[in-house]
């Protein structure tokens, strides 16, 4: 009996420490999270940040990027299909540091979150108010929180999809706020309204933009990223401040972004 039920509490430990083990987070140690009110959106939000290696030894002022998707950069415990392993290129790094501030999507909410627009089909349309929560809530208590340098130049924004569709529309909107827009696999398809802003907008000369697509996305992947990067080119965006990757047999997922997304870095603060 005694027997038994020692091999049973083995059997229940086993399992727990194994979980455990699985449950590891990948995150590094320069990671870490908080919660902030979102009042623009009726919510709470969870925020990963990430410190340069330097920053606890310095007194340095770092640039700062704002990402969408904050569940896929860090951990491949909290990833969708894989993480970007966006701690693990930059503490590789020994200059051209930055803070990266990841803020978790909504779940559910997703879609509302990062769309401007409203789309027949899918909903949406609530990107203004994400937009509002980043500028008028977060920034200013990250700016406060951490040695960053504020100015619109050291200010980047960056995501994938949907998180690609709002950061390009949040620095062609708020070019006071965001100088810079890393723009993977765009998600231009979900209104034709991101292309009359584009046409409408007048672009600072400052603005820079690096697109990302894979030839195996969906079929008007590369044809939109393409037709997009013409409309600015043709509205004098200067060339030197436009990246046009496409990479052939690039695929929709977190492992065509984690791959160039060293290649991105690299260009934003070349």
């Amino acid at each position: 009996m005694i027997t038994s039920i020692f091999r049973c509490v083995f059997v229940v430990f086993s399992i727990v420490f194994c979980g455990d083990i699985l449950a590891q987070s990948t995150a590094s140690q320069q990671v870490t999270k908080f919660n902030i009110e979102a009042p623009q959106l009726g919510a709470t939000k969870t925020i990963w940040v990430y410190l340069p290696k330097t920053y606890q030894t310095s007194n340095k002022s770092y640039p700062t990027i704002y990402m969408h998707d904050a569940q896929n950069l860090f951990d491949k415990e909290t990833s969708y299909i894989g993480e970007w392993q966006v701690d693990e290129y930059l503490d590789s790094l020994t200059d051209k540091e930055s803070i990266v501030i990841g803020i978790e999507h909504g779940n559910e909410k997703r879609i509302d979150e990062l769309t401007p627009y409203k789309h027949d089909k899918y909903g949406g349309g609530n990107g203004d108010a994400y937009l509002s929560f980043i500028r008028q809530t977060l920034k200013p208590h990250i700016d406060v929180a951490y040695r960053t340098l504020k100015d619109k130049q050291n200010t980047s924004i960056c995501g994938s999809s949907l998180g690609g569709l709002i950061s390009f529309y949040a620095i062609l909107k708020y070019p006071e706020t965001f100088n810079n827009a890393l723009v993977f696999s765009p998600s231009f398809w979900f209104s034709e309204a991101i292309f009359e802003m584009a046409q409408e907008t007048v672009i600072p000369d400052t603005s820079r933009f690096y697109f990302l697509v894979g030839t195996n996305e969906s079929e008007d992947m590369v044809i939109n990223q393409e037709r997009m990067i013409d409309l600015l080119l043709n509205k004098g965006v200067n060339p030197d401040n436009i990246y046009n990757k496409i990479v052939e047999g690039g695929k929709h997922n977190e492992a065509l972004w984690a791959t160039y997304f060293p290649e991105a870095y690299q260009w934003l603060y070349k």
